[in-house]
């Protein structure tokens, strides 16, 4: 028989090479897909504050504290942020509250927001604060005040008085939330290392104090002699009977006088009303506090300004206290402003506060801690 020459049809081939263009097609086809899918995404509007807050940490924290705080995050941002580059940390400037995905993502890691400085001076009171800050930051003055009088813990004292670094472009809210947020911390820090834990209500009860200290002395030196006459006239049942405490809210810079002491209801009249007030006068410093928490021993009583140096002379009986004032008398006050100076009581002080004595738990700190109601 003749032999069978004819070539054999390549069908296995051919197959195969179908399969291959049929599996190539579908890639193609799913990867297009998905491109167009992430491009849509990236494309989906959202909304968000003008001003935002990027806490430090890896691209993963951040995806999960901006999906924490409503903003829908997924592995897609994660991976897109990372072509971008690294989310900035600290307040960013958005320019807009609307945009799309893609360009939100963009600028968590290429904005910056501008800041500007604002600073709560020490016996300053909320409300001459929210007027600085409405001005400075072009924001509603009302607004700031309704915001602060609902979310508060105290009439005053909840901002401590330091100079902070804002974004220009916060809303009423966040601004707020914010000092009251990393003031709390601070007061939470400052306590647990005195005391080895934090009771929001006791602490505020040395706040109110400090608040005193803080409208009465003329230098740092002077805040632990201070707080002495305080301890001193509380143990004894006495009146304060300090004008500081009368220069709160809206009065920060009106003087006090005979008629005002007579005609002032509120709790902060500490001529009518024996122990401290309901609620601290004005924003207080670190130096206050220290005062608060740790007065000098003393016997004083009383104190009074002296007109040639603008230092106060303390006494320990009434007597002592009249002859002080008589002093004064047409002498015309000379002195122009106290130079605030670093003394020893200060930097012991400040030891106390930068070492963690929780662990000693001092008698008398707990003493007083303990009788505060």
């Amino acid at each position: 028989m003749p032999e069978n020459n004819e070539t054999p049809r390549p069908k296995k081939r051919t197959s195969k090479t179908i399969i291959i263009s049929l599996i190539s097609f579908n890639i193609i086809e799913m990867f297009l897909i998905a491109s167009i899918a992430v491009l849509f995404y990236l494309n989906i509007p959202i909304s968000s504050t003008k001003v935002l807050y990027i806490p430090k940490g890896s691209t993963s924290s951040i995806i999960s504290y901006l999906n924490k705080n409503g903003y829908e995050m997924n592995q897609i941002d994660n991976i897109v942020i990372r072509q971008f580059g690294y989310p900035q940390s600290g307040w960013i400037d958005l320019k807009s509250q609307y945009m799309k995905k893609a360009d939100f993502l963009y600028k968590l890691t290429k904005s910056k927001a501008a800041l500007k400085n604002i600073t709560l001076i020490p016996g300053e009171t909320y409300s001459i604060f929210l007027k600085e800050i409405a001005e400075k930051f072009n924001l509603s003055e009302e607004k700031l005040k309704t915001i602060y009088d609902k979310f508060a813990y105290k009439k005053d004292g909840n901002i401590l008085a330091e100079t902070y670094s804002l974004p220009y472009g916060m809303k009423e809210d966040h601004l707020l939330f914010y000092l009251f947020s990393n003031t709390n911390k601070q007061y939470e820090e400052f306590s647990r290392k005195v005391f080895g834990y934090y009771d929001k209500k006791k602490w505020y009860y040395y706040i109110t104090m400090a608040s005193i200290i803080q409208k009465e002395a003329a230098t740092v030196d002077e805040m632990p002699l201070v707080s002495s006459v305080i301890y001193n006239r509380l143990k004894k049942g006495m009146a304060l009977q300090m004008d500081g405490t009368l220069n709160y809210g809206e009065y920060s810079h009106v003087k006090v006088t005979a008629q005002r002491i007579k005609e002032d209801n509120s709790s902060y009249n500490t001529y009518k009303n024996k122990g401290l007030p309901a609620n601290p006068i004005c924003a207080v410093s670190l130096d206050a506090i220290k005062a608060a928490l740790f007065p000098v021993k003393s016997n004083y009583l009383y104190f009074v300004k002296d007109n040639k140096t603008g230092l106060h002379k303390f006494a320990s009986t009434y007597n002592e206290h009249v002859n002080n004032i008589n002093a004064n008398r047409g002498v015309k006050k000379s002195y122009t402003k106290v130079k605030e100076i670093e003394t020893k009581i200060d930097k012991e002080a400040k030891k106390i506060m930068e070492t963690d004595v929780s662990k000693q738990k001092p008698s008398t700190i707990k003493d007083l801690w303990s009788n505060v109601k």
